[in-house]
């Protein structure tokens, strides 16, 4: 494949710089570039900025609201998009269940749900891991029983975003115990509002609320919420997964934090002299610089075959593409050293006068390694997704 733009992808590549510029709300772009944490309001604001101009779903087709772009199209947004700092458009509905609905959902789920997700009136959360159902997610044990012309579901999630704001919540749940535990699973569209439904924060190391358990007490959920067939789940969730470990790549993030680290090393001294000049530090920035190259050569390919449902090469972009952002977080404490020790959570909320150190690029990088641990283990474990690549991709 050619791997060089095109002019008109090159015309499409300053438009987008262009609406960037005029669109991107300096308030925003600032929180981003700086590490700090991100409101429901901050996300919901730059989602609505986009929705407005139609380019919200990159990755929707026209007749959904989608913007038609090629899939090289969409790849060069993305990676403008991060490079200026915007905030991530959140995955759960815009690029998760929507591609499942649009494939499995009936006509009526589509024309109910999906102008919801663009206009972000429902904000989504994802029922997959429970506690001893992670990478192994087909031992989930939530149950949905029918009763007339609803299901009863009794169980309990575990790790879910952002779920403290969630309207919504798309569900895998077992339907059928008396099968193979693939072939017993359901998945569900669940309003997060119903009876019956509690969410208790967990709070994280560095004091933030990301993630939560989700409690289901005999919560009564329409049968016309139940996504496809019923005891079909498992295939609509691994439909899913492939759309969510191809995102995780984020190659354009990976860009923008690898200049944030040139930065970094460039201020931080070493004997005297910039750390980017000590030949260790400077030959593993050089190594991952051209791992991340790699990897988005390795994107555009997937992309030249995107007329395709993701496949197991979902997997390699996943594995490569966390591997990287975490790379990127060690070398980042590495390069401002004890200055990354102490976690600094005002600062993060952007109370900066409340700070406990005046290091504005240290201040987050504790908190930012560590959160990017997570990255190798949702949307399948890594080391799960080299087993996918063994058995589907070489053959063993």
């Amino acid at each position: 494949m050619d791997l060089n733009y095109t002019d008109e992808d090159l015309a499409f590549r300053d438009e987008v710089r262009a609406f960037l510029a005029a669109n991107l709300p300096p308030d925003l772009q600032r929180k981003v570039r700086s590490h700090l944490r991100l409101s429901k309001e901050d996300s919901v604001r730059w989602h609505k900025i986009l929705a407005a101009k139609g380019w919200v779903a990159p990755g929707w087709p026209v007749e959904f609201g989608g913007p038609g772009w090629t899939p090289v199209q969409r790849h060069i947004f993305e990676d403008e998009c991060a490079l200026a700092g915007t905030p991530q458009i959140m995955p759960f509905g815009v690029s998760m269940v929507a591609p499942v609905i649009m494939a499995f959902g009936s006509p009526e789920q589509k024309a109910y749900y999906l102008p919801r997700i663009l206009s972000c009136e429902d904000w989504w959360c994802q029922g997959y891991s429970e506690p001893g159902a992670g990478s192994d997610l087909a031992s989930l044990k939530t149950t949905a029983i029918r009763d007339g012309d609803h299901y009863i579901v009794n169980g309990q999630k575990t790790w879910t975003t952002l779920a403290q704001h969630a309207d919504m919540i798309f569900c895998l749940v077992r339907t059928d115990t008396g099968v193979r535990k693939q072939e017993g699973i359901s998945f569900l569209l669940i309003d997060m509002h119903s009876p019956g439904i509690t969410v208790r924060p967990i709070i994280m190391l560095d004091e933030d609320h990301e993630v939560n358990e989700v409690f289901f007490d005999n919560v009564r959920v329409p049968v016309a919420n139940l996504v496809g067939q019923e005891n079909r789940g498992w295939t609509y969730a691994k439909y899913l997964l492939g759309h969510e470990r191809t995102g995780i790549a984020a190659v354009g993030r990976s860009k923008r934090e690898l200049a944030f680290l040139k930065g970094l090393a460039q201020r931080e001294r070493k004997n005297g002299k910039p750390l980017i000049e000590d030949p260790l530090f400077a030959a593993k920035l050089a190594s991952l610089e051209i791992e991340l190259m790699a990897l988005e050569m390795t994107v555009l390919r997937v992309l030249a075959k995107a007329d395709k449902a993701p496949g197991p090469e979902a997997s390699v972009l996943k594995v490569r593409g966390t591997d990287i952002q975490q790379a990127l977080t060690e070398l980042m404490v590495e390069a401002v050293g004890p200055m990354a020790l102490p976690f600094d959570p005002a600062y993060l909320e952007g109370k900066a006068e409340h700070s406990v150190f005046d290091d504005d690029d240290a201040a987050p990088l504790a908190s930012y390694y560590f959160n990017y641990r997570k990255t190798s283990i949702y949307g399948g474990s890594n080391e799960i997704q080299r087993n996918i690549i063994t058995q589907m991709i070489l053959g063993l």
